[in-house]
């Protein structure tokens, strides 16, 4: 009975405090910049509950491959889900920036990639780096990679 008390209290002590942070948090900032398309739906699923069920701010990076989610040429990859849809992470992204989440694409992507901005999806503009790290540094965002 002792050990399952102190077992409870150790638990309590650790997972507490980072719910209590994660409601305190302003939104998150991802970073995406993974070709594979399983890594990408799942930034796209955790950026929708952030803003769905938390009701946080989302902003969004994609960069290097990632960025292939920005261009309106490239059809998104559709990914199995265990509820048995099978949407894209380009579809997802879309319906993030109708939520109103705030999507970048790395600026050395297009210069590199050959492409301009007229191939970027409505609501997708360039990224200033100063920005970017403006935001990373803030304490009231939750950072996170992909």
């Amino acid at each position: 009975m002792k050990y399952k008390f102190i077992t409870i209290a150790i638990a309590l002590f650790i997972f507490v405090p980072n719910l209590v942070n994660a409601e305190q948090a302003k939104g998150l900032n991802v970073l995406i910049n993974s070709a594979n398309g399983q890594t990408q739906a799942m930034a796209m699923v955790i950026s929708l509950m952030s803003i769905k069920q938390h009701k946080k701010e989302v902003n969004i990076v994609l960069c290097g491959a990632a960025g292939d989610l920005a261009d309106k040429n490239v059809k998104g990859v559709p990914i199995k889900r265990p509820n048995g849809k099978s949407p894209s992470a380009k579809q997802h992204l879309k319906i993030l920036i109708k939520l109103g989440a705030k999507v970048k694409v790395c600026p050395l992507y297009l210069p590199n990639s050959g492409k301009d901005k007229s191939i970027l999806l409505d609501g997708i503009t360039i990224a200033k780096p100063p920005i970017v790290a403006g935001q990373l540094l803030n304490s009231d965002y939750k950072n996170i990679a992909f």
